[in-house]
């Protein structure tokens, strides 16, 4: 099976401006998730949906894959994560790339084992 992570990561907090590239015990918040996808046996692809440059940065240099900046209407406080996992998921098909399971990560939940 052909497993692909989705890392949800807007720009736009309100509550805490920047958190997904905030240091957390000397990394970015986000480093941490992309980190423990790739450190899983089965994930095989590690996305990072963002609107934000930044974020966008910091998911490259830790190896992830950002092909493709969120387009606005997915990126705003009212934004569910549905359509932006399914927004990731025909960009991929329209490349190509198909999955056989999609894992959610949430940069903001940085604590989980790699199983």
């Amino acid at each position: 099976m052909k497993y692909l992570a989705i890392i949800p990561a807007r720009g736009g907090s309100k509550g805490l401006p920047g958190k997904n590239i905030r240091q957390l015990l000397g990394k970015p918040l986000i480093a941490w998730t992309i980190e423990h996808a790739f450190e899983s046996e089965c994930i095989d692809c590690v996305h990072v949906s963002t609107d934000d440059a930044g974020i966008a940065d910091v998911a490259r240099t830790y190896g992830a894959d950002v092909p493709y900046m969120r387009p606005s209407e997915l990126a705003q406080d009212t934004t569910l994560t549905e359509p932006v996992m399914a927004y990731a998921l025909d960009w991929y098909e329209s490349a190509g790339c198909l999955f056989d399971a999609i894992v959610l990560l949430q940069p903001t939940s940085p604590l989980r084992l790699p199983g």
